[in-house]
């Protein structure tokens, strides 16, 4: 089934791209969360008339994305977590963590968007990729530290 897509999805494509997916998908999500409609003779008139504005859209969420981008390079965020035997942590530090940090240092990130293969357990230095947006990524360094508290005698 050819639908148009209303807003970009990273699985599928971009606002006003045509696309093909299967009909329950199309059917059952997409076009009654009005993300996409149905390719039609009308549906196609009307995405020759709005192709300047899915344009300059596009265009601006690339910019934004950049520009997050470029504030998150280099950027190093450290976390204190209390800590047990070898240097194991009480639990883990997880996508939550990082995009809580990141938003007290100043930058506002959705935690879906911090990409953890697997929450860190032990103490260390660890490269952390955030999405900033369609096909764009940052990388950040996350430290974890020992809670000095938890260790003081």
């Amino acid at each position: 089934m050819e639908i148009i897509l209303k807003e970009t999805i990273e699985t599928l494509g971009q606002e006003g791209e045509v696309v093909k997916v299967k009909p329950g998908y199309a059917r059952n999500f997409l076009i009654p969360k009005q993300k996409a409609v149905l390719v039609t003779r009308a549906s196609l008139a009307q995405l020759e008339k709005e192709k300047l504005a899915i344009a300059s859209r596009l265009a601006e969420q690339k910019r934004q994305a950049a520009g997050l981008a470029a504030q998150l390079a280099g950027k190093v965020i450290t976390l204190n977590k209390r800590v047990g035997e070898e240097n194991r942590l009480f639990g883990s530090v997880t996508n939550n963590d990082v995009a809580l940090a990141l938003q007290a240092a100043g930058i506002a990130v959705d935690k879906k968007a911090v990409v953890l293969p697997e929450p860190i357990k032990t103490i260390g230095e660890f490269a952390v990729t955030i999405k900033t947006g369609y096909q764009t990524t940052a990388s950040i360094q996350v430290q974890v530290m020992p809670d000095s508290i938890g260790n003081a005698q």
